[in-house]
């Protein structure tokens, strides 16, 4: 597989914003002159929605022949770089032979194409989108769909080959078109992984059939403190969720991290009468949950670890440092060569400030994995196998060798 093409800028009219992405991707096709691109992405921030079929049109007029998927974010990501709070435009270009992808919205069917993967774009609003998602990551032959949902604080758009309001759209790769794909959490757990035994919708009863809220304490290191004076460790803890029907296909967790099996989500209530506690999420009894924290520290160390999972796995010969530096900048590494492209979804919570500067997240990739074309966008909700994550990254690279 070709090296792909890609390119990134910034400025308050989407025109000279594109022209500027547009000399860059020129250059690039100048340096690499046996690449004729089919595939192309597209994100762009929410300062450019109002005018995202304006902007379509211009992109597939220069790139004539190229099939578009994309969508708006409130930030978007490219190499290394993240455009928050201002106007941005990404875009990545691929040489993939047309039979081998196929772009699907709900004007534009997957029909008769055997699906092997599927990234996926989705409007938040969709109903019934869990339902969607298993749907269609049961229509392909390994399960597994990566993406997100487009987040805007304006108008929320996908791009499938045109301008899309609701419902799912992307691009579906058949099993010759090999993808790595891993899933960050960002959350250090801080107990055991415990069995729901006794629930009702998103209310919690009993863990290990004993008191879920007394659980919480123990594992909090707060064992028979009264709630109330616990309050402020409650308020920074989460739960991960897993179904342990799939934790033997999904691969196993490291130590001390979630694997891609477990769906972290909030907690939103205690009830001290009944000594139990609500979550975010329909909790089921017999899925398994553990009580968890998110933090930077942990944040950076799970990113690079799935960096170098997937590093690993593209190019076993090469071989990263187990912890992340306290700068990223200290750990570059040589370019990635076995990969010709990549994806990064992560969740608009995430980026910035949360890793300690603007930019970070995607400094620490891109230093991971090497000097490799890359965007992306920050989601509402990010897309993995057939769950709807939140507060995660989603990373998916193309090896080049594929």
């Amino acid at each position: 597989m070709s090296p792909f093409l890609h390119a990134h800028a910034t400025h308050p009219d989407w025109r000279f914003a594109l022209g500027l992405v547009a000399a860059q991707l020129d250059a690039q096709r100048v340096a690499r002159p046996g690449i004729t691109p089919t595939l192309g992405w597209v994100y762009f921030t929410d300062h450019f929605a109002a005018q995202a079929s304006a902007l379509l049109d211009e992109v597939q007029r220069r790139w004539p022949g190229v099939r578009w998927v994309g969508g708006v974010g409130v930030g978007v990501a490219a190499s290394g770089v993240e455009y928050f709070d201002e106007p941005g435009l990404v875009l990545m270009l691929a040489d993939l032979p047309r039979e081998r992808f196929r772009v699907f919205s709900g004007t534009q069917p997957l029909g008769g194409f055997a699906a092997h993967t599927a990234q996926v774009h989705a409007d938040p609003s969709t109903p019934d989108l869990p339902a969607l998602l298993r749907d269609l990551a049961d229509r392909t032959t390994t399960g597994y769909l990566f993406g997100g949902l487009a987040s805007s604080r304006t108008r929320t758009v996908q791009v499938a080959d045109a301008v899309l309001e609701g419902g799912l759209s992307g691009v579906a790769f058949d099993a010759e078109v090999a993808i790595v794909s891993r899933v960050t959490q960002g959350c250090q757990p801080v107990g055991p992984m415990r069995r729901i035994t006794a629930s009702s919708g998103n209310a919690i009863e009993t863990l290990d059939d004993k008191p879920a809220l007394d659980c919480l304490l123990e594992d909090l290191g707060l064992p028979g403190r009264d709630p109330r004076e616990a309050l402020p460790k409650i308020r920074q803890t989460l739960v991960g969720l897993s179904d342990p029907a799939e934790r033997s296909d999904a691969g196993p967790a490291r130590r001390g991290a979630f694997g891609p099996d477990t769906r972290v989500r909030h907690l939103v209530g205690l009830d001290p009468a009944r000594r139990g506690i609500a979550i975010a999420d329909i909790a089921d009894a017999g899925l398994q949950l553990a009580f968890c924290q998110r933090h930077t520290a942990a944040a950076r160390r799970d990113l690079v670890r799935i960096c170098a999972e997937i590093r690993e796995e593209v190019e076993p010969e090469m071989t990263l440092p187990a912890v992340v530096p306290a700068d990223a900048q200290e750990a570059a590494s040589s370019p990635g060569r076995g990969i010709a492209g990549a994806i990064y979804v992560s969740c608009a919570g995430r980026g910035g400030p949360h890793f300690g500067a603007p930019s970070a997240e995607l400094a620490i990739v891109q230093h991971a994995l090497g000097e490799v074309p890359l965007v992306g966008f920050f989601a509402g909700g990010e897309i993995a196998r057939h769950h709807l994550y939140g507060y995660t990254g989603v990373l998916t690279v193309f090896p080049s060798g594929a």
